[in-house]
């Protein structure tokens, strides 16, 4: 899929730039939320992250799993399959990513723009979806080095605030896994809303 934290629906936007959402959370959620989430971004510092996605670059199958009700008990889970095509910009210091999938519950189409700081060594992801037009604020965050990105935001889900995690992992050649997950108590527990693995020959 397209490693991006993609929503179908206004419920699940994109959340805003993560240096705000920690800012925010710091004010919204228990202390421990601010100071765990700081964690991934120092760690991250230290190196230069500016061909993390050069990987990606390409042609992908994608089988998506979606909660549409997310942060309600709900079990109802929906499923798409399709394609993400992930095209370099810039020299890979930016990349542009188009992902088509379909289900029973539905079609998402939507692009995503991915952009790397080279100041504070991180990537944002700035997703936009073909049902409204609109470009969400991104998430922000970075890899580790060993093909684990991680990226933090802020979202709305049923009028509340909560925080958002999206985390790229289990990344080879031919495959890798996207999961997105919400807390609504500043990182004490989480509730992944949306999984996507993509292959390709």
């Amino acid at each position: 899929m397209p490693h991006m934290p993609i929503r179908p629906s206004a419920r699940t936007r994109t959340p805003p730039h993560f240096s705000i959402a920690l800012a925010l959370a710091a004010l919204s959620f228990p202390p421990h939320a601010a100071s765990a989430q700081a964690t991934p971004p120092a760690a991250a510092a230290a190196r230069d992250g500016s061909h993390d996605f050069d990987w990606e670059i390409g042609s992908w199958t994608t089988e998506l799993r979606y909660l549409p009700e997310p942060l309600t008990g709900s079990t109802r889970w929906v499923e798409y399959r399709g394609t993400t095509e992930v095209r370099a910009l810039l020299g890979r210091r930016a990349n542009i990513v188009e992902l088509s999938v379909s289900g029973a519950a539905g079609r998402i189409e939507g692009v995503s723009l991915r952009l790397y700081n080279p100041q504070a060594r991180q990537w944002t992801l700035n997703f936009a979806s073909v049902r409204n037009g609109i470009l969400t604020p991104p998430v922000t965050g970075a890899f580790d080095g060993k093909g684990r990105g991680t990226f933090y935001g802020l979202d709305t889900v049923g009028g509340r605030t909560v925080l958002v995690r999206f985390v790229i992992s289990e990344v080879t050649a031919r495959s890798a896994r996207f999961e997105q997950a919400s807390s609504p108590d500043g990182g004490a527990t989480w509730e992944v809303n949306w999984i996507a693995v993509d292959t390709r020959d």
